[in-house]
């Protein structure tokens, strides 16, 4: 048997179901930055303008580990689902950002339907 899902929702709350129990603040960070070679295509990219497909990757992967590291944090606190979940980004030194993903860490229980 896998690990448990964890839902990830930037809603307060869940439909159809109660917050049973507030574990807290959960949070995963991740730090990228392209190699020179990356870099220096990137920065040819910005004199014609468009996307830059090196760094969209760059923030793709950032992200995907910020959110991997939260479910870690919030699966060891035995949570059900991250509520109120946020992403941050902040630019660290030229070609490098960080991505940080929050929210709650709860635990659920289903609301049982009216006879």
């Amino acid at each position: 048997m896998g690990p448990v899902e964890i839902l990830l929702t930037t809603l307060d709350e869940v439909p159809g179901h109660r917050v049973v129990q507030v574990l807290g603040v959960v949070k995963g960070s991740a730090v990228r930055a392209k190699h020179l070679g990356k870099d220096l295509l990137a920065g040819l990219r910005t004199l014609v303008g468009g996307e830059i497909p090196e760094y969209a990757e760059m923030l793709r992967e950032a992200r995907e580990e910020a959110e991997r590291r939260l479910l870690e944090e919030a699966r060891r606190l035995g949570a059900h689902a991250v509520l109120g979940v946020r992403y941050a980004t902040a630019g660290v030194m030229a070609g490098a950002a960080e991505i940080l993903a929050y929210g709650t860490a709860v635990r659920l229980e289903a609301l049982r339907e009216r006879p």
